[in-house]
């Protein structure tokens, strides 16, 4: 049987809604939606997710170059642009399958959210 491991970044939300930052099964990371307060910028709220991404990751024994499927969610289309060299700064040699879409947020002052599937086999 193969081993499921559960990752948490203690965040609030985790418990509240009772899931985990990543589960991780076999050779695959499931990284669930992925936000960040930390300013009212939206690169930089992307900066600062991608690092939890990428800190959930390792625990899994996982890297960010395992990375092949990733999600970003914004509540507004304009603001996707500005977010572009730092998905580069993360991604750009790993250019894993990727899609953008519109939707609201769990939190009015979060502009963006990022999910990410890795596997390494």
């Amino acid at each position: 049987m193969t081993e499921r491991k559960l990752i948490t970044s203690g965040g609030p939300w985790e418990e509240r809604v009772a899931y985990s930052r990543a589960v991780v099964h076999g050779d695959w990371a499931f990284v669930s939606g992925t936000t960040s307060a930390v300013s009212h910028d939206v690169a930089e709220q992307a900066d600062a997710a991608l690092a939890t991404i990428a800190e959930a990751l390792a625990e899994g024994g996982f890297a960010m170059s395992d990375v092949v499927r990733v999600r970003y969610l914004l509540p507004n289309v304009e603001d996707f642009e500005s977010c572009w060299p730092v998905l580069r700064k993360w991604l750009g040699d790993v250019r894993p399958a990727a899609t953008m879409q519109q939707c609201g947020l769990i939190d009015p002052a979060l502009k963006i959210e990022i999910e990410a599937t890795a596997f390494r086999g």
